[in-house]
């Protein structure tokens, strides 16, 4: 008799991804950097979750296929990769979220700090960014 072969699930929960061992740490190490400033960029206004996110997303999948599952299969962070993943879609809502995070920590920017270059670029930054997220197209909303 032989051996059952695992399912794509548990074999993509258990293969190593490829290249050297090296280069998996390196992409690990990223990718929960990553996680973690996502994570912190849902309480602080100004930082991009989703990209971060995404990033993480990128390098779970060249270094732990375990942590690569777990943000896929996420509630929060998993319809973001999908919609990423199903033509580089960014839904409304989080445009919307995104851009008013943006405009809080401007304004908190402009009241704080001295106005020179740095605060400037900044904002420039953070306004190209925003241009290009509301750039992104929309996922369908299904009406059943």
């Amino acid at each position: 008799m032989t051996a059952m072969s695992p399912s794509t699930t548990d074999e993509t929960m258990t293969s190593k991804p490829p290249g050297s061992r090296i280069s998996r740490c390196l992409f690990g190490l990223l990718a929960y950097i990553s996680l973690g400033i996502g994570l912190i960029a849902i309480f602080v206004p100004g930082l991009p979750t989703t990209e971060f996110i995404l990033l993480a997303a990128w390098a779970a999948t060249k270094s732990s296929p375990r942590l690569s599952a777990w943000l896929e299969n996420h509630r929060l962070f998993g319809p973001i990769l999908s919609n990423w993943r199903n033509g580089k879609l960014v839904a409304r809502q989080a445009k919307i979220s995104a851009t008013l995070s943006m405009l809080v920590c401007a304004i908190l920017m402009f009241s704080l700090m001295p106005h020179s270059w740095p605060l400037y670029a900044a904002v420039a930054g953070m306004s190209l960014g925003n241009l290009w997220i509301w750039s992104r197209p929309e996922p369908e909303h299904r009406v059943d």
